[in-house]
C-alpha cells in the first residue's frame, strides 16, 4: 500500500534547495525580472545573510499598476514579513494542512538552527510526492472550490486586478470582447507585466493567455494534475458535458481536495491494516512490529470487550500504560461528554455493520478531554465467530483548532478580532427582526476614520494597522453591553445598538465616540490625531432591511464629511437626494473636460509700491450645460475623489500658459500667471514634465509662470517636495504658498524650500476688520509676523481677499509686497483682463 499524505514522509524530501533572492533595497520591477526569468513564483528577501521577508505572484495583487513609483519601490516596503516557515521534519499532510489554514503558496523550509534550506510550494505536494492513488479516484468536478471569476476583456489593469483582490483569487477568465475564445490571466501574468516595466496595456484582453486549456468535469484529477505538469501551468479550465465553461482548476484546488478526503482514506488505510493484521495472525511477531511502529493509538479488546493489548502511541497519547489497562473495560477511558444513548447506537451499528467509526471525545489518565476520530473494527474467526475487537484512534486535537480558526476566519476580522461584515449582517438581520415583533427601535452607527489613507501613505501600513486596532479598542470602550462593533474593512466600523429607546441615546454615543477617537494616538514615537465622521440610521424610520439601514448610514457618514468631518449626522430622506445628485454631478464630471466645459477666469495681483498690475491667477471654472455654475469647492474634491484631478490640473496650466503668452504677443505688459497645484496632484503626477510640456506648446517663457501650492504638499516626503521644486526652479518657475497659515509648516522647511512668495490666507486679511476698520487686534498680528517671515527669508509677501481700501492701506504701511481681492477686481475672463493692464489700481492713499 502506497504511504498517506503525509504519513509517513517529511517535507524535506520534496523541498525545493535553490533559493531565489535579492537584498532589500531591490526594485520590485527588478525582483519581478528575476522571478519571470528564473519562473519562479516567489523571491526571499535576504539583508545581512538573513531572510527577512518574501515577495510572491500573489503580492503582485497589492501593486498599484496606475503608479509607476510602485514599480521602482523597494522590495523591503511590499514584502510580507514575516516569513512564514515550516521545519524541515514536518510532514507532508501537515504542511499541506498549513498551505490551507494559513492561505500561503510557499513556505520557507528551516533546519534546527532556524537556517533556511529552501522552499516548498503547493504544487510541490501535489507533483513530487506520490498522491497519485487520491487523485485517480477522484473526478475534476470535486475539486471545484470556488466560483469562477469572470473578467471583461475591456476592463483595464487596474479595474482586473481590483476583481481578483476582492474574489481573494489567483486566475480569472478573461471574457473575448467580440464574444471569442475566452482567455486566462494570472498572477504571474502580473509579475510579467511588472517586469517588463513598460506602457501598462491598454486593457486586460492584451496580455489574457489563450487558448484557455481545458478538462471535462468528469476527468479524473490525476488527469487535469498530468496536463498542468505537462504543460508547466497552474490552472486549467474545467468545462461541463455540453462544453460550458464551469470554473478554474489550480493546484491549490488540488490540494483542499486531498485535505479534505485526509481523515476518510486514513481510515480506510487503517481498515486495511487491520485486515492485513488477520491475514497475518500466523506471524504474529510481524503482525506486532506494525502495530508498535503505528502513531496511531491501537486498542485490542476481547469478545467479551476486555482490553488484552494496546500499543506504544496508545500510551503516548492516553497517558495508560499496558499494565494500567490489560483486563479493563475501555470504559476508564469515558470522558463523560457522551450519554448512554450514543454507545447504544455506537454498539448497534457495530454488530450490524461489523464497523464503527466517528468522532469521540475521550479521557487521558491525567483528567484532560480530547477529541479522537476512531474506527473500531469486529474481527471474526474462520467460522464467523467474534474473536477480538480492534480499535484505531488519533488525535484530532489540532484538527478541532484548525476548524475552529477557519470559522473564526470567516466571522471575525482578523487583525482587530472584531466581528466582521458576515457576522454583523447576521446580528443585524436577528435585532431586525426582535425590534419587529416588541415594536422597539434600534439604531446602526457607520465610522469612517478621517484622511486614514495619509498614516498608511507616509508612515506604513503596519503603523495604520496599530491606528485600526487601538480604535477598535476605543469603540468598544464607548458601547454597552450587548451592543456591537464590527468592522468592515479598511478603516470602515459600525455599531449596532439592538435597543435604543431614545434617539439622543444614539447621538450621545456618537458623541463620545467621535471624542475617544480623537484622542492622540502614540505609535512608535509619533503623535498621530485621527478624527472620525459618523453617520447614523435608526429602524424603522430610516430603513427596514439590513442594506437599507447600512446605505443610509453610510449616506449620512458621507454627508458628515462634506459637511467638515470630525462630526456626526443622522440619516434623513434629502442626503439620499443628496446623494443621487452626487452621482449624476460624478458622472458628468467624467465627460466635461472633453467636452469643453471649463473656462478660465483671471484675478489680477497689485505691486502696493507702483499700483500697477504685477501678475494674475487663473481660476478654473465649470459651466455645466444644466447645473449652471458649478463651485470649485464642490467639483475639485470630486475630481481628486474620481481620480480626475491630473487630467483637469494639466489642461489648466496648459489654458493659463497659452492666455499669457496671447497677452505677451497683444503687447501688454509681460505679467506673470499664477496656476493652483493640488496636493494630490503634485503627489501623483510628474509636474515638471506637465510644466515643461505646458511651456513648450505656448511658447511661454519659465520666469512668467508661477505654481501656487498648499502647506500640506510641503508637508508630505519632504526630500521628495524639496526635489521637485528644485528641478522647478532649475526651469525658471515661480513658486508660491497659497493660503500660508493655515497648515503646519515649519520654518526648517521653508528653508529648504525654493519657495518665492508667501500668500496670506484671506481669513487672516478679513480678521485686520472690526466694525469696518482695522484695530490691531489678533489679526493685525498675525499679518504682520507672516509678512516679516516672508521678508526674513528673502519671499514676497502677498495678501489675498483685500477688499477694503482700510486693509489695503493696512498691509501697505507693513511692507506688504502685493495684493489680491476684490479691491482690485473680481475674477474676469481674459478679454475683460486687457483692460486693467498698464494703468495704476490702487485708490490714492
Amino acid at each position: 500500500m502506497e504511504p498517506l499524505l503525509g504519513s509517513d514522509h517529511a517535507v524535506e524530501r520534496i523541498v525545493k534547495r535553490e533559493i531565489l533572492s535579492c537584498p532589500p533595497d531591490t526594485p520590485v520591477l527588478e525582483a519581478a525580472r528575476k522571478m519571470a526569468t528564473q519562473r519562479c513564483s516567489s523571491i526571499i528577501v535576504i539583508d545581512q545573510g538573513q531572510p527577512i521577508g518574501i515577495w510572491t505572484e500573489r503580492d503582485a495583487l497589492a501593486i498599484d499598476f496606475d503608479d509607476h513609483e510602485s514599480f521602482v519601490r523597494p522590495i523591503a516596503t511590499v514584502m510580507s514579513h514575516p516569513i512564514k516557515t515550516v521545519h524541515y521534519k514536518t510532514s507532508i499532510g501537515d504542511t499541506g494542512l498549513r498551505f490551507q489554514m494559513e492561505g500561503v503558496r510557499h513556505f520557507v523550509v528551516v533546519d534546527d538552527s532556524g537556517h533556511p534550506i529552501g522552499i516548498v510550494s503547493q504544487s510541490d505536494v501535489i507533483l513530487r510526492h506520490g498522491v497519485e492513488h487520491f487523485l485517480v479516484l477522484r473526478n475534476v468536478r470535486s475539486g471545484l472550490a470556488k466560483p469562477m471569476v469572470a473578467i471583461d476583456g475591456n476592463s483595464s489593469l487596474k479595474q482586473a486586478v481590483a476583481q481578483l483582490r476582492a474574489a481573494r483569487a489567483d486566475a480569472a477568465v478573461v471574457l473575448a470582447a467580440d464574444n471569442g475564445e475566452p482567455g486566462i490571466i494570472t498572477e504571474r501574468d502580473l509579475v510579467r507585466v511588472i517586469a517588463a516595466d513598460g506602457p501598462l496595456p491598454a486593457c486586460v484582453d492584451s496580455i489574457a493567455s489563450r487558448p484557455l486549456l481545458c478538462v471535462s468535469e468528469d476527468d479524473s484529477l490525476l488527469a487535469a494534475r498530468s496536463l498542468l505538469e505537462e504543460r508547466h501551468i497552474r490552472h486549467v479550465g474545467v468545462k461541463d458535458a455540453s462544453g460550458k465553461l464551469k470554473g478554474l482548476l489550480s493546484f491549490s484546488d488540488i490540494l483542499f481536495s486531498l485535505q479534505y478526503e485526509y481523515v476518510q482514506r486514513l481510515d480506510e488505510a487503517l481498515r486495511e491494516r487491520d485486515e492485513a493484521l488477520l491475514r497475518s495472525r500466523k506471524d504474529l511477531h510481524l503482525a506486532r512490529k506494525v502495530i508498535e511502529a503505528s502513531l496511531d493509538g491501537i486498542m485490542i479488546c476481547n469478545p467479551q470487550g476486555l482490553i488484552e493489548f494496546v500499543n506504544p502511541a496508545f500510551t503516548q497519547l492516553t497517558g495508560y500504560t499496558f499494565e494500567d489497562v490489560f483486563g479493563k473495560n475501555p470504559n476508564i477511558l469515558k470522558s463523560g461528554r457522551h450519554d448512554e444513548a450514543f454507545y447504544h447506537r455506537m454498539w448497534g451499528t457495530l454488530e450490524r455493520d461489523g464497523v464503527w467509526q466517528g468522532e469521540i471525545w475521550n479521557r487521558r489518565k491525567n483528567g484532560d478531554m480530547f477529541p479522537e476520530w476512531l474506527t473500531i473494527n469486529v474481527i471474526r474467526d474462520d467460522h464467523g465467530v467474534i474473536s477480538q475487537y480492534a480499535a484505531v484512534f488519533s488525535d484530532i486535537t489540532e484538527r478541532k483548532k484548525a476548524e475552529e480558526r477557519i470559522k473564526n476566519l470567516a466571522y471575525f476580522d482578523v487583525l482587530t478580532g472584531l466581528p466582521n461584515r458576515r457576522l454583523f449582517t447576521d446580528r443585524l438581520q436577528v435585532a431586525i427582526a426582535n425590534a419587529h415583533r416588541h415594536g422597539q427601535r434600534l439604531a446602526i452607527m457607520f465610522l469612517d476614520l478621517d484622511l486614514f489613507k495619509r498614516i498608511n501613505d507616509t508612515l506604513g501600513h503596519g503603523v495604520g494597522d496599530t491606528v485600526l486596532v487601538e480604535t477598535s479598542k476605543r469603540l468598544g470602550q464607548c458601547v454597552r453591553e450587548g451592543d456591537t462593533v464590527a468592522r468592515l474593512g479598511g478603516d470602515e466600523f459600525v455599531v449596532l445598538l439592538p435597543e435604543l429607546e431614545q434617539m439622543e441615546d444614539a447621538a450621545k454615543l456618537a458623541e463620545r465616540v467621535i471624542s475617544h477617537v480623537k484622542a492622540p494616538f502614540v505609535i512608535d514615537e509619533h503623535e498621530l490625531y485621527v478624527t472620525t465622521s459618523v453617520g447614523i440610521a435608526v429602524y424603522p424610520d430610516d430603513g427596514q432591511t439590513v442594506e437599507q439601514l447600512i446605505k443610509n448610514a453610510d449616506t449620512a457618514m458621507y454627508r458628515a464629511k462634506d459637511l467638515g468631518r470630525n462630526a456626526y449626522q443622522l440619516y434623513t430622506p434629502s442626503m439620499n437626494a443628496r446623494s443621487f445628485e452626487r452621482l449624476a454631478m460624478e458622472s458628468s464630471l467624467r465627460h466635461a473636460l472633453a467636452r469643453g466645459e471649463f473656462t478660465l477666469v483671471y484675478q489680477g495681483k497689485v505691486d502696493l509700491v507702483s499700483g500697477r498690475l504685477s501678475g494674475v491667477e487663473a481660476l478654473v471654472r465649470w459651466r455645466h450645460p444644466e447645473m449652471g455654475l458649478v463651485s470649485p469647492a464642490e467639483f475639485i474634491p470630486l475630481a481628486e475623489n474620481m481620480g480626475l484631478i491630473g487630467d483637469i490640473g494639466a489642461w489648466v496650466l496648459k489654458a493659463a500658459c497659452r492666455q499669457c503668452k496671447s497677452w505677451h504677443d497683444l503687447g501688454l505688459p509681460p505679467v506673470r500667471i499664477a496656476v493652483n497645484v493640488s496636493a494630490l496632484q503634485f503627489r501623483e503626477g510628474d509636474v515638471p514634465a506637465i510644466v515643461a510640456e505646458a511651456l513648450r506648446e505656448s511658447g511661454l517663457p519659465p520666469n512668467y509662470l508661477e505654481l501656487e501650492l498648499t502647506e500640506s504638499v510641503l508637508m508630505q516626503r519632504v526630500d521628495e517636495v524639496a526635489h521637485v521644486l528644485r528641478e522647478l526652479r532649475q526651469m525658471g518657475v515661480h513658486i508660491s504658498i497659497d493660503d500660508f497659515g493655515t497648515g503646519y509648516s515649519s520654518l526648517s522647511y521653508l528653508k529648504r524650500m525654493p519657495i518665492d512668495a508667501l500668500k496670506i490666507d484671506r481669513s487672516f486679511v478679513h480678521d485686520l476688520l472690526e466694525d469696518g476698520h482695522v484695530a490691531d487686534g489678533e489679526g493685525a498680528e498675525i499679518v504682520s509676523t507672516i509678512i516679516n517671515l516672508a521678508h526674513n527669508l528673502r519671499l514676497r509677501a502677498v495678501a489675498e481677499g483685500v477688499e477694503t481700501e482700510e486693509q489695503a492701506d493696512f498691509l501697505r504701511a507693513k511692507g506688504c509686497d502685493e495684493i489680491q481681492g476684490y479691491l482690485i477686481s473680481r475674477p474676469v475672463s481674459g478679454e475683460d483682463l486687457v483692460s486693467l493692464f498698464d494703468r495704476n489700481l490702487l485708490p490714492p492713499s
